[in-house]
């Protein structure tokens, strides 16, 4: 291995080495590889995107399908409809258990405590 400069800008610092053994590059590369590999594949494991069903829903959160369907008929849990059939997304289930509240849930028109938009009623 033979250090060849650096060259300092005012956001970084880059420097050379040259490197003449290629069982240290490939070393250099399965470890790379072997730390990425989880990073990128974490990813397609990220289910926060997930449709859920009832039945999933229920279980995720531990209660009865019929508390879910009665948080869906009070319009108290975020859904959405496929045809006449609900589903969830995960990543508002999440919020929703922690914060009702929360803004990004506001798509969904929740009747919190009696505090939901009307049909009719408009936002200004």
């Amino acid at each position: 291995m033979k250090f060849i400069g650096m060259n300092v800008c005012k956001e970084r610092l880059a420097m050379k080495i040259e490197i003449d053994d290629n069982t240290l590059i490939d070393e250099i590369v399965n470890r790379v590889v072997g730390q990425l590999t989880p990073l990128l594949t974490n990813n397609s494991n990220n289910h926060d995107n997930e449709s859920m069903t009832v039945d999933e829903v229920s279980k995720y959160l531990k209660v009865t399908k019929s508390f879910v369907y009665e948080k869906i008929h009070k319009k108290e849990i975020p859904f959405y409809k496929v045809g006449r059939l609900p589903r969830f997304q995960k990543k508002h289930i999440d919020l929703w258990k922690f914060n009702p509240y929360h803004p990004s849930l506001n798509i969904y028109n929740l009747n919190i405590n009696g505090k939901g938009v009307k049909k009719n009623e408009r936002t200004v």
